[in-house]
């Protein structure tokens, strides 16, 4: 019979789980590839308005790290890019997982069928790369004349090489990636590792979710690694290593779907930390739950009019300790060296007061290192100052 637990305990869990640093410090490489590998996958995006995504979810976790840092274990093969729950760093232990999906994904492709309508392209891109070594799509460029390498027939099939894992990311020019054969950086004992059968390409991916994760829901496993089918899906598996005791399955006091959760202790990290998350940070992916367990009603603006927004164009959740206690929408002025909050929203139950106020002056702190600004600088609460638009980063 399973037991029962409150949301309390699998908020602090959930939190637990995500290893933010509890104070500033500096990250090196091997603990940024130690984050990816905890996290399961960080989500990448090109939004630069503050950072890069992924660079601030790493840092909240690891400290602030040098610039390039990315590119190179993505070159050193320690760390791949890959379509999980976006487009993410995955750790590289999980390219034989993946290479399922790569399989799948061979001949769907979201621009269709692009490898086998035009097997000549993909073979001329594959023998550039090969002959001169990592290269981007600027690199295929030529006359938009609809020629053989004209921008969007040789993008569009530098993306279906990668998708299918003829092509890895070895890192990146600014954001842009550069693509390189898989036998040049992928080690070979990964890459000669055999491709799961579907039962053990769904058992990898819940158990990696839900101990990267700490809890959640089928729903959250399922969003996590943005499978088709549903929760339909993953059920038997679900159940197999529920029996199997690799999992356990608990009720909540709430009366909600229960959760997963890994056997053993609980995950190590820290509930104390001030930080102030990216939009995409891996414990906001499932907005149910977020609204359940954090109390937090998670929403990104980005895509919206600004007369539609009710918070702003790019507004990071900050939280400390436990709880998400507000939203601050931030913006890089990067010319000046200023890190600017142009809105600060407490959360509607918070008393915000010197322990809030104490924390948050921490977490920018830390932002501001991360972003490499030497100020920050605050409008009076609540009131919106006019929107700066940051140019973007050039490295990762």
């Amino acid at each position: 019979m399973s037991r029962t637990v409150s949301t309390a305990e699998l908020r602090r869990r959930a939190v637990a789980a995500q290893g933010y640093a509890p104070r500033t410090r500096r990250g090196r490489p091997a603990e940024v590839a130690a984050a990816v590998d905890r996290l399961g996958c960080v989500q990448l995006d090109s939004i630069s308005a503050v950072e890069r995504s992924h660079r601030i979810t790493l840092a909240g976790r690891v400290g602030s790290y040098p610039r390039g840092t990315v590119s190179k274990l993505l070159g050193q093969g320690r760390i791949f890019e890959y379509w999980a729950h976006e487009a993410c760093l995955v750790p590289i232990g999980d390219w034989p997982v993946w290479r399922r999906r790569m399989d799948e994904r061979r001949s769907h492709h979201w621009f269709g069928p692009v490898i086998d309508r035009d097997p000549e392209l993909a073979d001329r891109v594959l023998s550039e790369i090969r002959e001169r070594g990592p290269l981007g799509s600027r690199d295929f460029e030529g006359a938009r004349s609809g020629g053989m390498w004209g921008w969007k027939p040789a993008r569009r099939m530098l993306d279906a090489l990668w998708t299918a894992g003829d092509l890895v990311v070895s890192g990146r020019n600014g954001f842009q990636r550069l693509y390189d054969l898989p036998e040049r950086v992928i080690p070979d004992e990964i890459l000669g590792a055999p491709t799961p059968s579907e039962d053990e390409f769904l058992r990898a991916l819940v158990l990696r979710a839900v101990r990267a994760r700490g809890v959640l829901t089928e729903y959250g496993v399922v969003e996590h690694n943005r499978l088709r089918g549903g929760t339909a899906r993953i059920r038997p598996q679900v159940d197999a290593l529920v029996v199997d005791g690799a999992l356990e399955r608990l009720e909540v006091a709430d009366g909600g779907p229960p959760v997963l959760v890994a056997t053993g202790p609980w995950p190590a990290g820290s509930a104390t930390a001030a930080v102030l998350l990216s939009p995409f940070d891996n414990l906001l992916w499932d907005r149910p739950f977020a609204a359940r367990v954090l109390g937090f009603e998670h929403l990104i603006e980005v895509y919206k009019p600004p007369p539609e927004r009710r918070y702003g164009y790019y507004v990071l959740p900050f939280l400390l300790g436990d709880r998400i206690v507000a939203r601050l929408d931030i913006r890089s002025d990067r010319r000046a060296g200023v890190l600017r909050v142009l809105a600060h929203y407490p959360e509607p139950r918070v008393r915000w007061g010197a322990r809030h106020e104490a924390g948050l002056e921490r977490a920018l702190e830390r932002l501001a290192a991360t972003v490499g600004l030497e100020q920050v600088q605050r409008a009076d609460l609540g009131v919106k100052a006019a929107s700066l638009v940051a140019p973007p980063s050039r490295d990762d």
